[in-house]
């Protein structure tokens, strides 16, 4: 796996994949903390993030459309599977180094807390307990898109893939309002991870929907290892 994770690294950062990640995350981010917080003299951090927190599901395709696709693309993909890595330790190698990306661009958009903290009042524990669940947001989409970029065949199509289940889970809320009241708004609040999010925006350290997020990235870890371990044994 740590070769895997060093690999996807090098790939993220010789190239300018992520690079460009991190811009346009610190972009748009900037411009939401400027609107909201700047404009209005606002130090509430929690709903900035709240805000920020959709950009997940733009940008994350960005991070994984050549993680599995671009192998397949290339067909390096069956160099992969006679390698002495386990498939498993390719996706989870795959999968930490996105995540890895992404940390980096939040840890770069502390800058927006420390000017709060500097020219107001900064609630530490409730802003990181909100960066806590941004993050796991975050991860949420990029194991989702990883496994999503396992049955594209070319980046691109990865990328629009990536981004159409994105925009379908972001609909998760849209029906769950619709149809209020129900069972079938219950269920879609159950599995929307923006759902999921809102107790960390509230600064509220929820265990159920940290279980929530392991749970998802985890499953979507193992179907895209048997994804790729049934499409290994039909291609040999």
């Amino acid at each position: 796996m740590r070769t895997i994770y060093s690999r996807e690294m090098q790939g993220y950062f010789f190239t300018p994949i992520g690079y460009v990640f991190i811009g346009i995350f610190l972009l748009l981010s900037s411009v939401f903390f400027g609107v909201g917080n700047l404009t209005e003299r606002s130090g509430n951090i929690l709903f900035l993030l709240r805000n920020m927190s959709y950009l997940w599901m733009l940008l994350c395709p960005v991070l994984t459309m050549k993680l599995v696709a671009g192998e397949r693309q290339a067909h390096t993909d069956q160099l992969l599977y006679s390698s002495p890595c386990s498939l498993s330790g390719v996706i989870t190698g795959k999968f930490f180094a996105a995540c890895t990306v992404l940390l980096a661009a939040i840890v770069l958009s502390f800058v927006y807390p420390a000017l709060v903290a500097i020219y107001g009042k900064l609630y530490l524990t409730e802003t990181l307990v909100g960066y806590l669940g941004f993050l796991l947001t975050g991860c949420t989409f990029i194991a989702l898109d990883i496994f999503v970029s396992c049955f594209a065949k070319s980046v691109v199509t990865s990328a629009i893939m990536c981004f159409g289940v994105n925009l379908m889970v972001w609909f998760f809320d849209v029906i769950a309002l619709a149809a209020k009241g129900t069972v079938i708004a219950d269920f879609f609040v159950f599995l929307s991870p923006y759902q999921r999010f809102t107790p960390f925006t509230l600064g509220q350290l929820s265990w159920a929907n940290l279980l929530y997020g392991f749970l998802i990235c985890a499953i979507m870890i193992f179907l895209s290892i048997r994804v790729l371990d049934a499409r290994r044994w039909s291609e040999a």
